[in-house]
């Protein structure tokens, strides 16, 4: 049974104690996509970004982003909703940004699984070719990949939290091995490079002559995303109000700390002449070296690694857009929904039905790509990349003012309220935040690459952002003046043990 701040009629709940620390920590890191993020991120920073300072901008990024946790975790002590961000602002912020940003997200987490299924077919018929001798067509690979989803995350989470912690747990394994064996080896040609660390390296472009700091900066920040999604599972989780805030500052800090010495040892591995590479060969910049340094076998397993770990991220992403669409489905502002998104399996406890409404929504975006003559890498995964991307961006900045507003403003909880945590971290954060929403609309042209960005898609993004954001505002403006009680559950539906009462 399900309690809010006004009264409601008891909606359907996902399942309470069905993951524990690890668990959720596991799934968090998951979506952030070590592997994904390593391989396609880093090349880009090295050959058009900052150049060899990657690994001290990926250090700046771990900075601002544990400075954005402190607030997002103070919030995770009072509020445990499935729709993380989507409940954080609307007790922060008031409802109708509430609803928009309840829009945003759940657009970003719903292309984001269909972005990464792209990254995965496209890898998959890659893979096959090379290995196998296979050429088979990469939509066979999305929609295997998309099917496979729908499947595992019907089940108890706990199956999802197991099959994610394998792949993860091997992913980190192959990105470490290749960056312990450089570092025991003292590096590559021009030794381990430590200069690479400099933190003055985030701010300026080194070891090239031309490159962009921003868009080095934004493909930084970008490998995290999905980090956030710790607080999702607040409601599945044990201890909630323990675990949510551990689990966030484990992932962001340990995500960041191993994103910025594995890219160190990529830039070490790989000499002065790694940004050469980078834009030439953008996998070489590490299958060069681990097939140097650690063996060919290690190569292979590598390019499998890739596949798993791709798919994994997918698979987290979808749990995320099903929790999001439940999240908003339950609240029945559109009247039948409760009973439809809103539901939960009686065994299971998963968000069953808004699954399979995720997954349809995906079949459909990959198809009207496919049809569209568009490839898995150069179309779907940028484009929709960017297009989350922004979104959340935007959200993750107005979380980090609803801290302020709830804790300052409508001064909730002054037990837990102080400048440090709850006022100069997240006003820090949020224009930190706001900076690299910048930086994505300066770059985002780089970012999406000449392919993506010709299209009439790529052009429409920031119209998309637009639209539903209006939308979000619009509905939440009539919901208050015509149906009043609707509005007041606005992103308030909540787990019990951690009702907010007025």
């Amino acid at each position: 049974m399900s309690t809010t701040s006004t009264e409601t009629a008891p909606v359907s709940r996902l399942k309470k104690d069905a993951v524990g620390l690890i668990g959720v920590i596991f799934m968090a890191v998951a979506t952030a996509a070590p592997i994904t993020a390593m391989t396609g991120n880093v090349p880009i920073v090295v050959g058009a970004g900052n150049g060899i300072g990657v690994p001290a901008a990926y250090l700046f990024a771990t900075i601002v982003l544990t400075i954005f946790s402190v607030g997002y975790t103070a919030m995770a002590k009072h509020i445990t909703a499935a729709g993380a961000f989507y409940g954080y602002i609307s007790h922060g912020l008031g409802q109708v940004v509430g609803m928009v940003a309840g829009l945003l997200a759940t657009m970003a987490y719903v292309v984001f699984e269909a972005s990464i299924i792209g990254f995965f077919a496209y890898q998959a018929n890659d893979t096959f070719k090379s290995l196998f001798g296979l050429d088979i067509h990469w939509l066979w690979f999305a929609l295997f990949g998309l099917a496979l989803n729908m499947i595992l995350t019907y089940f108890d989470i706990n199956l999802t939290a197991k099959v994610l912690g394998v792949f993860l747990v091997t992913e980190i394994f192959m990105l470490g091995l290749t960056a312990i064996v450089t570092l025991l080896h003292g590096g590559g040609p021009d030794g381990l490079m430590a200069g690479s660390l400099n933190p003055a390296n985030a701010f300026r472009v080194t070891g090239m002559d031309v490159g962009s700091v921003g868009l080095g900066l934004f493909m930084c920040f970008w490998s995290w995303v999905g980090f956030e999604s710790t607080a999702m599972y607040g409601e599945e989780s044990r201890e909630p109000k323990r675990v949510i805030p551990i689990a966030t500052l484990v992932s962001v800090v340990g995500i960041g700390l191993f994103y910025t010495f594995v890219s160190w040892m990529t830039v070490a591995a790989n000499g002065h002449t790694a940004p050469e590479i980078a834009a030439k060969d953008p996998a070489g910049l590490f299958f060069i070296p681990t097939e140097s340094l650690v063996g060919h076998w290690a190569l292979v397993l590598f390019k499998i690694l890739i596949l798993t770990g791709s798919f994994a991220c997918s698979m987290a992403f979808h749990n995320c857009a099903a929790r999001y669409l439940y999240a908003m489905g339950r609240e029945n502002l559109i009247p039948g929904t409760a009973r439809t998104l809103g539901r939960t399996h009686p065994e299971h406890g998963s968000p069953h039905i808004a699954g399979f409404v995720q997954t349809a929504v995906s079949v459909v975006i990959v198809l009207a790509f496919f049809f569209a003559g568009m490839k898995p890498y150069e179309h779907i995964y940028t484009l929709l990349a960017v297009l989350g991307t922004l979104a959340i961006l935007i959200v993750q900045t107005l979380c980090s003012f609803s801290v302020i507003g709830y804790f300052h403003v409508k001064k909730r909880h002054p037990e837990t309220a102080s400048v440090w945590r709850t006022l100069v971290a997240p006003l820090v954060g949020g224009l930190a935040m706001a900076y690299v929403v910048f930086l994505l609309l300066q770059n985002q042209k780089a970012a999406a690459g000449d392919a993506a960005s010709n299209t009439v898609f790529f052009h429409s993004i920031p119209w998309i952002v637009l639209v539903l954001a209006v939308l979000g505002g619009g509905t939440a403006l009539y919901l208050k003046s015509r149906k009043p009680e609707k509005y007041a559950i606005i992103g308030r539906i909540v787990l019990e043990d951690t009702v907010e009462r007025d």
